[in-house]
């Protein structure tokens, strides 16, 4: 299994888990980095604290409001260390260009994302 049908999307709906197991989708900017997705974020956020429970996430393509218009892969999530982190935000600008470089200044965490089985 592979993201490579994400590769025209501008945004990914990601899905964390709660510790109920409850659903939570948020709509994210993302880039594809060979096999795998990333994504940037900030420390305090809600998605972050989930992850660090449980590295479990789905993904699918979704509009910036997190309409989904397709279906959701199943992936397994990890923090980059800083050295991928400067790897996954220069592959963030190449896709978003101004607007990334403006967002990033504020990013303080990335996310890399792989799909399993």
């Amino acid at each position: 299994m592979s993201f490579e049908h994400l590769e025209s999307e501008r945004f990914i709906s990601l899905v964390t888990f709660r510790r109920s197991g409850d659903r939570v989708a948020t709509p994210v900017w993302f880039a594809l980095d060979d096999a795998q997705i990333v994504v940037g974020t900030f420390d305090d956020s809600g998605k972050v604290k989930r992850l660090r429970r449980t590295e479990k996430v789905e993904v699918a393509p979704c509009n910036f409001r997190g309409l989904v218009r397709g279906p959701y892969t199943p992936g397994e999530a990890s923090f980059l260390e800083p050295t991928e982190a400067i790897l996954a935000s220069a592959a963030l600008s190449d896709k978003y260009g101004w607007q990334w470089d403006m967002f990033s200044r504020r990013v303080d965490v990335f996310i890399s994302v792989v799909p399993t089985a």
